[in-house]
C-alpha cells in the first residue's frame, strides 16, 4: 500500500520560503511544525502497521494533524517575508 505524503513541504509546496522563514524566526511556528511532523510520523506508522492501536486513536491523531495543519496554514498565509 502506497501512503500519501503529508509532510508540510508536500502539503504546501508554494510556501517553502515561508516555512523556512517561520521555522527560523517564530518559536511558536517551529513548535507547531515539530508537533505536526511527530503526529504525522505516528499516523504513518499506524497506517503501515508498524504500530498497533485502536481505530478511534488513529482517527483522533488524524484530527490532531488536521488541526495543526490548519493552524500552520493560517500562519503561512499571513507571514510577511523580510527582504
Amino acid at each position: 500500500m502506497t501512503l500519501e505524503k503529508h509532510d508540510l513541504h508536500h502539503e504546501f509546496p508554494d510556501f517553502n520560503e515561508e516555512i523556512h522563514y517561520l521555522k527560523m524566526n517564530d518559536k511558536h511556528f517551529a513548535r507547531l511544525f515539530n508537533e505536526y511532523h511527530e503526529v504525522d510520523k505516528e499516523v504513518r506508522h499506524i497506517e503501515q502497521g508498524i504500530e498497533n492501536t485502536s481505530d478511534e486513536y488513529l482517527e483522533q491523531q488524524k484530527k490532531a494533524r488536521l488541526k495543526l495543519k490548519d493552524e500552520i496554514f493560517v500562519m503561512l498565509k499571513n507571514v510577511e517575508l523580510s527582504e
